[in-house]
């Protein structure tokens, strides 16, 4: 059988090169329509949505118990095992080949099954069961040490061997789109000798990718290279939104708390690892070697594009702030999942992990506003006069990732937010 991620590949639904969605890619989400307002799945392909209760209610596509694509989340799929998300991926190419007359041909399930994007309203796809926010960028942790406590001390002495990380608030975890309250929360000023009660002046996006969790791991137990790898489902994109002057007076001793609790971002589509797999290569060297437990045997890390645009409440289009890729990180997700098992926590279906903030070397790679303005001392020009060190109120923050290949490239639409006043 021929792979999916064969780049020679046609669907017989046009798609364009520069689409996010050609068949190699085939991502998974949680969509509805006015004429069918409850919420099922669906796989992404061009300008469509392939409906997969639909070819499910046809038999066109059984997988499991009947009925698994009529779920409301992808959490009972995923549920169902690695062997399961190979055998399905590789039959919904199938149906989409150009040379395969089973849907092509049936104009009436056609009709159906194919759902216009324009006609789709996008859902969070997973329903999150915790979340896990990491600080894997040597870039990026190297930037801000830099700015809080100088040259000389950038790095924690434990940075260099383990993936940081700190639990977030799964409860505000949201779909692109949704529109975000900028947070309130105790801020001390620098000179001031007791804190007050206010909306945050330090507004802030952190450019992430987000993995998500397939597959359940024991309490107690630890997990392989390989385990962890098994039990990565895909990817999406991930805004983990910062509020910086509440996490400064907050973080000390206990880390993050309200400053990120209030809201993260994903995009609506999960890209399968399955799909990433032909855009696979090693990270940076890692200097002093992980302890064994965290060593790869193989490449865990994506030559995956990301950008970052901005947009004033005044402007008609976003202008892009920072451009950067995610093979920069240091730490790989299946170092973070491994890591975070280590202890002996559960893992669990629809767990989410956050890459953390990802930058790169040049300054036009900078993940967030906190570098990329240096802590406000250094504002960046937008348009007509227009400056931003922070985020103010009515901006709109978009982020987009893809792999390019030869000829197409593996998409992961956008995640966008648009920041409302303090209530």
């Amino acid at each position: 059988m021929t792979s999916p991620n064969d780049p020679t590949l046609c669907s017989f639904i046009p798609v364009d090169a520069a689409s996010d969605f050609p068949i190699q890619n085939l991502p998974y989400g949680v969509f509805s329509t006015s004429a069918l307002p409850a919420p099922r799945i669906g796989v992404a392909i061009g300008d469509y949505v392939l409906d997969l209760w639909e070819l499910e209610q046809d038999c066109r596509l059984v997988v499991g118990d009947l009925g698994v694509f009529s779920a409301p989340t992808l959490n009972p799929f995923m549920a169902l095992g690695p062997k399961l998300w190979t055998r399905t991926r590789a039959r919904i190419s199938e149906l989409l080949r150009h040379d395969n007359p089973e849907l092509r041909d049936n104009p009436t399930l056609r009709e159906r099954a194919l759902v216009p994007m324009a006609q789709a309203k996008l859902h969070l796809p997973i329903a999150v069961a915790g979340y896990t926010d990491f600080y894997s960028s040597k870039e990026h942790a190297t930037n801000v040490g830099i700015m809080f406590r100088g040259k000389d001390n950038a790095l924690q002495p434990n940075w260099l061997h383990m993936p940081i990380a700190y639990n977030g608030r799964a409860s505000t975890v949201v779909v692109s789109g949704t529109r975000v309250r900028r947070p309130r929360g105790q801020l001390k000023p620098p000179n001031g000798e007791l804190p007050g009660f206010a909306p945050c002046k330090r507004l802030d996006f952190e450019l992430e990718m987000g993995v998500v969790i397939g597959q359940a791991s024991a309490m107690g137990g630890m997990l392989t290279e390989a385990q962890a790898e098994e039990m990565i489902f895909g990817f999406v994109l991930l805004n983990d939104w910062s509020a910086r002057d509440i996490q400064q007076w907050e973080y000390v001793p206990l880390g993050p708390f309200q400053g990120k609790a209030f809201a993260t971002s994903i995009s609506p589509w999960v890209v399968t690892r399955e799909a990433l797999e032909p855009f696979r290569l090693s990270g940076p060297k890692q200097d002093p070697a992980p302890l064994p437990y965290l060593r790869q045997a193989k490449p865990n890390n994506y030559d995956l594009e990301l950008e970052v645009g901005l947009r004033a409440a005044s402007m008609k289009r976003p202008l892009r702030i920072c451009h950067t890729n995610f093979k920069y990180m240091y730490w790989s997700s299946v170092q973070q999942l491994v890591h975070h098992a280590a202890c002996g926590c559960a893992m669990n279906v629809g767990d989410l992990l956050g890459s953390g903030t990802i930058s790169g070397p040049e300054k036009s790679q900078r993940g967030s506003l906190l570098e990329i303005s240096w802590n406000g001392t250094e504002p960046i020009e937008l348009e007509d006069g227009i400056t931003r060190t922070f985020l103010e109120d009515n901006d709109s923050l978009v982020m987009r990732g893809w792999c390019q290949g030869d000829g197409y490239r593996i998409g992961f639409g956008e995640v966008e937010g648009t920041i409302l006043p303090a209530e």
